[in-house]
């Protein structure tokens, strides 16, 4: 993706009430994105903010997570150290993790989030397959842990790619357009055109 002005992408929820919104502003490589997530499920509705940036080879350097439920409120903040070390704080207090050497931040029910590593990668370029350390951010608790990922080029085209996202129990391939930023995630969420 080149330089361009910024672009506002919707996913709707397909199994689920759910809306993401996100402005994505891409220069020089590095992505800044700012978005807010509704969840009306009967179990547990909230909504979250988010803000990331990537840096320019494609790690994570930086995010800001809330989240508002009927009982409360809660923030975490993440940050990876150019030494590789993750700093993770609830508010309490910063803790120090390497996490595996993990480059990416996953956050669950975020469609945002499933394009960092393909994009990363490439993958949505040229085939390749990789099971990758993850930093998982849970929704609504905002717990942190560490999670490993597969990600597998299925196809490659002018209009974009298929890749299977896979973690132990779940398998999906999902769609995404020539700049590696997903279009479909099956029984999960669907972009709203533009």
């Amino acid at each position: 993706m080149t330089s361009r002005k910024p672009l506002m992408m919707t996913w709707q929820g397909v199994a689920a009430p759910y809306l993401e919104s996100v402005r994505l502003l891409v220069s020089d490589g590095r992505l800044r994105a700012t978005g807010r997530i509704v969840a009306a499920t009967s179990q547990d509705p909230f909504h979250a903010s988010f803000e990331l940036t990537v840096a320019r080879g494609g790690e994570v350097g930086k995010g800001l997570l809330r989240t508002t439920t009927a009982d409360e409120e809660r923030q975490v903040s993440v940050g990876r150290t150019q030494d590789g070390v993750w700093l993770v704080d609830h508010g309490h207090g910063t803790e120090r993790n390497e996490f595996d050497g993990a480059k990416d931040v996953d956050v669950t029910g975020a469609v945002t989030f499933t394009s960092l590593p393909i994009r990363r990668l490439g993958l949505h370029r040229e085939a390749g397959e990789y099971e990758l350390p993850v930093l998982q951010v849970s929704m609504p608790d905002l717990s942190v842990r560490l999670v490993r990922q597969t990600y597998r080029t299925v196809s490659v085209s002018s209009s974009g790619a298929v890749i299977n996202y896979s973690v132990p129990g779940f398998s999906a391939d999902l769609t995404v357009d020539p700049d590696g930023l997903v279009i479909d995630y099956p029984g999960i969420a669907s972009r709203v055109p533009r």
